[in-house]
C-alpha cells in the first residue's frame, strides 16, 4: 500500500487532506481515485490507514479509517552531526541516512569545511533537506522523518546540553575501532541514544579532536582505509545500527546472549 506524508494538523481536522507535491503525485502520476486505500504518516510517528474521498487539482481529501501497528522505526536514537560537505553530498547523505533510520541531523561548520553558506542559503538548504528526508522516509516506509536541526558551529555542537548515552567522533587517524563489549561493560545503563560526529572532506584538526575528547567524546576509526567523507558517514551509521540498533548485533545478542 502506498505511503504518503500528511501534516499532523490535518489528521485532527474535519476533512483531512494531503496537499502539495504528494497530492499531485497521487492524482497525476498514480491516478488514484476515490475509494482507493492508502497509508499516511505524520510528525508524531503514527501510521494511519485511509481511504481517498475526493480529489481536486492539488488536494486529496481522505477519511482516516484506522491506525497501523506496523513500524520500521529503530529503537535506537541516532543523532548525526555532519560537518558541511559540498552541496550534492549533503543532499545525498540526508536521503541515505534517513533510510538507515537516523533520528536527527545536525549540520555544523568545522575548521576545514569548504562549504560555508550564508544565512539565506542555509534556510533554503534546510527546507530542501526536510523535503528530501520526507521523501526518503516514504520510500523506506518509516513512520517518522529525520529531524533537521539548525546549522551550528563546532563549538556550539560540543557545548550542547542534550543528554546522550554515548558520544562518538569518527576520525580517520584513530586506529582503535568500536568495541561493543568494552562499551557495554563501562556504561551503567542501556545505550539508547547516541550522538556521532563526522567531519568534512579534509577531516578534523588535532585541536578539534582534543576539544571533543574534553567534552566527553570517544574517538573511533572505520578501518585501515581512508574513506571519502560521505562514505564514512554512511559506514558509521550502518555500524552503529549494527552494534546498538536493529540491523544486527544487538538483536543477535538479545536472542543468544553476549558471549
Amino acid at each position: 500500500m502506498r505511503l504518503f506524508y500528511i501534516d499532523q494538523s490535518e489528521i485532527a481536522s474535519q476533512n483531512p487532506a494531503i496537499k502539495g507535491s504528494d497530492a499531485r503525485h497521487i492524482i497525476n502520476v498514480l491516478r488514484l481515485k476515490p475509494g482507493d486505500h492508502i497509508e499516511l504518516f505524520d510528525e508524531s510517528g503514527i501510521k494511519y490507514k485511509a481511504r481517498i474521498v475526493a480529489v481536486s487539482s492539488a488536494r486529496v481529501e481522505v477519511s482516516v479509517v484506522g491506525q497501523s501497528n506496523q513500524t520500521v522505526e529503530s529503537f535506537l536514537e541516532i543523532i548525526v552531526a555532519q560537518s558541511f560537505l559540498k552541496e550534492a553530498k549533503m543532499d545525498n547523505l540526508i536521503r541515505q541516512l534517513t533510510e538507515l533510520g537516523i533520528t536527527k541531523w545536525i549540520p555544523f561548520i568545522s575548521e576545514r569545511s569548504v562549504s560555508r553558506p550564508d544565512d539565506k542559503r542555509l534556510l533554503n538548504r534546510s527546507k530542501r533537506w526536510e523535503s528530501i528526508a520526507k521523501e526518503a522516509a516514504k520510500q523506506c516506509k518509516r513512520a517518522k522523518t529525520t529531524i533537521i536541526e539548525k546549522t551550528v558551529s563546532f563549538k556550539e555542537l560540543l557545548e550542547s546540553k542534550q543528554e546522550f548515552d554515548l558520544k562518538i567522533i569518527f576520525w580517520e587517524n584513530e586506529k582503535n575501532l568500536l568495541d561493543i563489549k568494552n562499551l557495554t561493560a563501562t556504561h551503567q545503563k542501556d545505550i539508547n541514544k547516541i550522538l556521532i560526529i563526522l567531519g568534512p572532506e579534509g577531516g578534523f584538526t588535532i585541536s578539534e579532536i582534543e576539544k571533543a575528547k574534553e567534552s566527553g567524546f570517544l574517538t573511533a576509526g572505520l578501518g585501515p582505509r581512508i574513506l571519502r567523507a560521505e562514505t564514512a558517514s554512511v559506514s558509521a551509521c550502518t555500524l552503529i545500527q549494527f552494534l546498538f540498533g536493529d540491523m544486527g548485533q544487538k538483536i543477535v545478542d538479545k536472542n543468544e546472549g553476549i558471549k
